[in-house]
């Protein structure tokens, strides 16, 4: 059985500290990784969502806009949201809170 001498006991020495601080720097670097990848998986959930409602505001637009082209629903929502009237017409705003 071999001696284990002073050298040989300095070299383990390095050899383990040389191991450790690598070992803990790709520890650190790791962390910092995986800290960013679940950043922004969190804001892509985020995104996906804006994402989302901003295609069912797209389409509530588009379906205003064929509704728009028809002349007819022009006049009518002129009528309500403006209070237009047709000549010969008289308008009557009637309170929608009315207690019975």
């Amino acid at each position: 059985m071999k001696k284990i001498t002073k050298k040989d006991k300095r070299r383990i020495l390095i050899w383990m500290l040389v191991i450790v601080i690598i070992a803990s720097y790709l520890g650190v670097f790791s962390f910092n990784y995986w800290s960013q990848i679940y950043a922004n998986k969190k804001e892509k959930i985020k995104l996906e969502n804006d994402y989302t409602s901003l295609l069912e505001k797209e389409e509530l637009l588009k379906s205003q806009i064929t509704k728009l082209q028809d002349p007819e629903y022009v006049m009518e929502y002129a009528r309500e949201k403006y209070m237009l009237s047709k000549d010969g017409e008289i308008i009557i705003k009637v309170p929608e809170d009315i207690d019975n």
